[in-house]
């Protein structure tokens, strides 16, 4: 198996991300990530999900993700032809006496600090899985209290909006 991500442009209704998800999970398939957010547009929201499963099956998700109503257009995006992004907040032991150390460690991975209270810090972070999972194993040996990180979120690269493409196709005349 392989992880995919899938950009799934939907009306923005309710019940849509309960049908795309269901989908999924009928054909048990694990999601490793799923993020969902408006667009440009009010009237459309951008599913972002990051599956693993071979290409095969993937196929036949995607050809019934497009029968569900209320889905507007589907985009597999490859690593190398879009910007995929992750959202890291850690709250890590940081007294007085190692604070310094935390700091640097911060700083090299480009984080930010985001909170501090007498005993621990919370640190912001953004970038690939694997720059994240870094920054966490570097910040363990200072006592990880807790960690939230959100889904993967990705977009094309250049100046093409696959938003637009869909909104061009919705909106011409039959």
């Amino acid at each position: 198996m392989s992880r995919h991500t899938l950009s799934v442009l939907v009306e923005n209704k309710p019940g849509v991300l309960t049908r795309v998800a269901g989908l999924f999970a009928r054909r048990a398939f694990n999601i490793h990530s799923l993020a969902v957010g408006p667009t440009e547009h009010d009237e459309i929201s951008r599913i972002t999900v990051v599956v693993d499963v071979d290409e095969l099956p993937l196929e036949q998700v995607t050809k019934q993700l497009n029968k569900l109503i209320n889905i507007i257009k589907i985009v597999e995006l490859e690593p190398d032809a879009s910007v995929q992004r992750e959202l890291l907040l850690v709250k890590v032991r940081a007294d007085m006496s190692i604070r310094s150390h935390v700091l640097e460690v911060v700083d090299l991975f480009r984080a930010h600090v985001v909170d501090v209270a007498t005993d621990a810090v919370t640190i912001e972070a953004t970038g690939n899985g694997a720059k994240l999972d870094a920054l966490l194993a570097a910040l363990e040996p200072f006592g990880v209290r807790e960690i939230v990180q959100s889904g993967t979120v990705a977009i094309g690269r250049g100046s093409r909006s696959i938003t637009d493409r869909a909104l061009e196709r919705v909106s011409r005349p039959a």
